[in-house]
């Protein structure tokens, strides 16, 4: 489409160059841009001119163009703001979406743009209407309607205005009286309780009462009273009578018209495919309640202009004041547009240029003005961030069949592609232990270990109250929480698990798992030491790539090939990895280019391979969607321009990234609707609603309100009070209303932390999030755990020898739970460390590897013993109980305290015969005196005089915590 001066308003130049929103009235038949402090005022007398302009994650800029007509302006000031709209499309290149905003029936997504609402006011510029003057303060009532946005209408001030139906909203000189008809939803009352706070503050400088007046109470409180007072006392409401507004327009079979000068013709066809629309036509398809206007790219603004006339033609000859008409290009149609058609390919061979843009910025260049906004902008690079804290507590499981079997620390991080894993995680948040429970799916395990793994990980969420956040994860598709958690990660092929041996069994499939003594190759990828994988692939030279480095065994024979696109850092991580794989053999290094014959025979011979890295899914940008889910069928609604206060206890969200997606599932939400949060999250990623090809093995994170991970509240401008508070949506609005916008909560507000790699709102360097920033042979890295107890554990570590000019190995072990040395050596360990108690706490940092850097306020020396019955002891016992073991047996015997006692063998947390129904975090108070004692050195009394930090390093030597 060419692009000439004449066809650019000077009002519209360097328009659309940054995220934002820009307003034009229309005036004498010409756009005047808007004030930004007038921005969500309009009047009725009016037509304006919208721009919506969005950064993209792909650092392109994304154009939405609205006009909207006020239900008193002329038809030829509605035109000129159809025209304007083109025009002001042509300059930004051709690629916006269009559309007509008529009062009283705007699109939510314009709507959004002023939450919470927009009041037109009485009064225009063209139509020759005076603005209304402020003037002391009158009555006015208002109507209501909507869940997500809301529409809002003045209405006259008498009773038989109200009904039962919707929601009114009384502004009176003192007091904001919220009237809710019976039949209305909760989340439609909380809404118009954002539109209550909105008159409160832009009418009565937020200085004046607020009341709620249900439906139906008659006169059973004083603000009842008062608020009938106004309408000369009760009296019974009349039924609702159906208006002309409130009539639905009913869609019908999409009918599509080609538009031929100025005229708009059936086409005829059997069904709507897209080979009917021709690039050098202009179209309209007409769905009803929803008119499109389709403009080819080849074709002329002036001929854009009549099509979009021809559609305003045929609304208003059938009296169809409701449809709304959108206008999109080809090439950049939307979503709802292509669902129309019975097939819409993937790709269309449409040429997409620059050539309006550059044209456009050619133009405005030559006058002097800034036109970079014009240009694409170049895509932001940045590494992805984990947005968890990465020094808490792992325990993992491999699922057999119907059970599952604990993994110790030192296989933590190995993975068999054939099978299923659960694996929970705690770290401290805010103000308690944060819990992510997940599964992670081998691309070779079998269907019934898959389905026994999901619902194991239920299970345990369901047996915390929903107060953990699950996830659910495919090999091959992990998210940078994964990695980051696991830090150090492996996947070798083939499977242990009962299931999957019987499946190759049955199949007669050649037995492939990884063995120590056999040949493997595995690619080496990662970000750094906190974020490295080793995947197993096939032994055969198409597996290489130049942008990796790989790790090659056979037998004691052991190589890594560096291909010529890595870096230093790639090298780093392959000694990292080899140090876990083959910790005792000296590797012979291959260069590309310069491998030995040996080396080619293990793989099979030389062969092609490619050179450039596979591209992960990327991040796209969030788009949110509320959910109903019933009889499997799943339909959702999106919401525009989201915020914390989109999200509504009684529902389900869906927070759609692109690379993964969140179900959200309010308290108010029953259990049984809970239990099918993962089904949405499948239905979701099956019906891809937003045609973006997402994967149907998308990482799909269940996120329960009150509890929401750092990786989620980052796309809010979030507040942990609000998800903490009580009640139902209305319930909790209206307490932040009458207190003037602040929460309350029965809990204390979620502390802000300093830094880490979560929560903060600035991401810490890498070298804060790691738990690895240093190296010694005789360190061990321990979890999440401190000075004391980690030189406990080297006490108890033996080291490989090997080649010390290679970084040793990086391996968790999580003594002393998957770890038992002898007794002689573990009693000698604890009494020393007994005895460096009665001295300073040692400044060990020269001997371990330090945890992450954490910023936080200083620990007292001594704590309180955690009170058995609170909450959080609660959980993890019911969660320990759930996870390790069942069905202990009785004890014997109480001890002087009134407690059972028991045997240590049944307390320790590795017990094969272990004890129910005990506080596990408090497992050494049933042991006798003199068992406690034996085990520990020293009495009960003087034991619980000793530091609370003191006392679990000795409680966790003891396999007691």
């Amino acid at each position: 489409m060419a692009v000439s001066m004449r066809d650019l308003d000077p009002a519209f130049q360097g328009a659309g160059q940054k995220a934002g929103i820009e307003i034009w009235r229309i005036e004498n038949f010409r756009p005047v841009p808007v004030p930004k402090s007038s921005y969500g005022k309009f009047f009725t007398g009016d037509s304006y001119v919208i721009l919506k302009t969005t950064a993209l994650k792909s650092g392109a800029l994304r154009h939405d163009i609205h006009y909207w007509l006020g239900k008193d302006t002329s038809q030829d000031e509605a035109g000129a703001a159809a025209v304007k709209t083109v025009e002001l499309d042509a300059a930004l290149g051709g690629r916006a979406v269009q559309y007509r905003e008529v009062q009283g029936h705007e699109t939510e997504k314009f709507l959004s743009y002023f939450k919470p609402c927009i009041i037109p006011q009485e009064g225009g510029v063209a139509s020759g209407f005076k603005h209304v003057q402020e003037e002391e303060h009158k009555i006015r009532m208002f109507v209501c309607r909507g869940k997500h946005v809301v529409h809002v209408k003045e209405v006259p001030f008498a009773r038989s205005s109200l009904n039962h139906d919707d929601i009114f909203i009384l502004d009176t000189k003192s007091k904001i009286f919220q009237f809710n008809g019976s039949n209305s939803s909760i989340q439609e009352r909380a809404k118009a309780l954002e539109v209550v706070q909105y008159i409160k503050d832009t009418y009565h400088d937020g200085k004046c009462e607020v009341a709620a007046i249900e439906d139906g109470k008659l006169m059973a409180d004083a603000e009842t009273g008062e608020f009938w007072g106004f309408f000369g006392g009760f009296a019974p409401l009349p039924r609702k009578t159906a208006s002309d507004e409130d009539r639905t327009v009913q869609s019908h079979t999409a009918k599509l018209l080609s538009v031929e000068k100025g005229q708009a013709k059936p086409v005829d066809a059997d069904s709507l495919t897209r080979e009917l629309l021709d690039t050098n036509k202009c179209y309209i398809l007409d769905c009803g309640l929803e008119v499109f206007v389709w403009m080819g790219r080849n074709t002329s603004l002036d001929e854009r202009k009549t099509a979009s006339g021809a559609a305003e033609e045929l609304i208003r000859g059938s009296d169809r004041p409701k449809s709304q008409i959108i206008r999109v290009i080809e090439g950049f149609e939307t979503v709802v547009f292509k669902s129309k058609f019975e097939s819409w390919p993937q790709t269309t061979n449409v040429a997409v240029t620059e050539d309006g843009r550059s044209k456009v910025a050619a133009l405005l260049r030559r006058q002097g003005l800034n036109v970079k906004g014009l240009a694409k902008a170049a895509p932001a690079k940045e590494e992805p961030q984990p947005y968890i804290d990465c020094t808490g507590n792992l325990q993992v499981w491999r699922v057999n069949g119907q059970e599952k079997v604990l993994l110790p620390a030192s296989d933590q991080s190995k993975f068999y592609s054939g099978d299923c894993y659960i694996f929970q995680y705690s770290y401290p948040g805010e103000d308690k232990e944060e819990y992510l429970i997940g599964t992670w799916i081998g691309k070779q395990s079998v269907e019934d270990e898959r389905v026994s793994a999901v619902s194991s990980a239920t299970k345990m969420v369901e047996s915390m109250k929903f107060q953990a956040t699950q996830a659910c994860i495919h090999e091959g598709n992990e998210p940078i929480q994964f990695f980051s958690i696991f830090q150090s990660f492996i996947v070798f092929k083939g499977g242990l698990s009962d299931g999957y041996k019987n499946y190759i069994a049955e199949k007669e499939i050649p037995e492939g798992t990884y063995t120590e003594d056999g040949l493997a190759l595995f690619r080496v990828q990662g970000s750094g030491p906190d974020n490295m994988q080793a995947i197993q692939v096939e032994a055969v030279a198409s597996s290489l790539n130049s942008s990796y480095c790989y790790i090659l065994h056979s037998g004691s024979t052991v190589f890594t090939w560096a291909g010529n696109l890595t870096s230093p850092d790639d090298h780093e991580l392959v000694e990292r990895q080899l140090d876990i794989i083959k910790p005792n053999l000296q590797s012979k290094p291959q260069k590309e280019g310069s491998e030995s014959e040996q080396f080619w025979e293990l793989l099979g011979g030389k062969s092609e391979y490619p050179s450039q890295k596979t591209a992960r899914e990327p991040e796209g940008d969030p788009h949110l969607f509320s959910c109903m889910f019933s009889k499997g069928n799943l339909k959702v609604t999106e919401i525009y321009n989201f915020t914390q206060d989109d999200l509504m206890t009684e529902d389900i969200f869906i927070l759609d990234c692109h690379s993964d997606i969140f179900v959200w599932v309010g308290q108010q939400v029953d259990t049984k609707n809970k239990l099918q949060a993962l089904t949405i999250g499948r239905k979701f990623l099956e019906h891809d609603f937003l045609l973006e090809k997402l994967s149907r093995e998308a990482p799909i994170y269940i996120v329960m309100e009150g509890s929401e991970p750092p990786f989620f509240t980052r796309f809010f401008s979030w507040d942990s009070a609000k998800s903490s508070m009580h009640g139902n949506s209305f319930q909790r609005k209206l307490t932040i209303v009458k207190t003037g916008g602040t929460p309350t909560v029965d809990k204390p507000k979620r502390r802000t932390p300093v830094s880490y790699g979560g929560r903060s709102s600035s991401v810490p360097d890498r070298s804060q999030r790691s738990r690895s920033m240093s190296f010694s042979p005789e360190r061990v890295r321990v979890r999440g755990r401190s000075p004391a107890f980690n030189a406990l554990a080297a006490a108890f570590e033996n080291p490989n020898a090997r080649n010390l000019s290679t970084p040793p190995p990086v391996v968790k072990k999580l003594y002393p739970k998957s770890v038992t040395p002898d007794s002689a050596k573990k009693s000698a360990a604890i009494a020393a460390l007994t005895a460096s108690f009665e001295k300073q706490p040692p400044p060990a940092r020269e001997t371990i590897i330090p945890r992450s850097v954490k910023v936080s306020p200083p620990t007292p020396k001594t704590t309180p013993t955690p009170d058995p019955n609170s909450k959080e002891n609660s959980m993890s016992s019911k969660l320990e109980s759930l996870t390790i073991q069942e069905d202990a047996k009785e004890g014997e015997a109480e001890d002087e305290e009134g407690l059972p006692i028991y045997p240590y063998e049944r307390l320790k947390i590795t017990s094969t015969d272990p004890v129910s129904e005990i506080d596990v975090t408090k497992r050494e108070t049933y042991l006798s005196s003199e068992e406690f004692k034996e085990k520990f050195g020293m009495k009960k009394d003087s034991f619980y005089k000793l530091p609370k930090w003191k006392q679990n390093k000795l409680k966790m030597a003891l396999q007691l915590f």
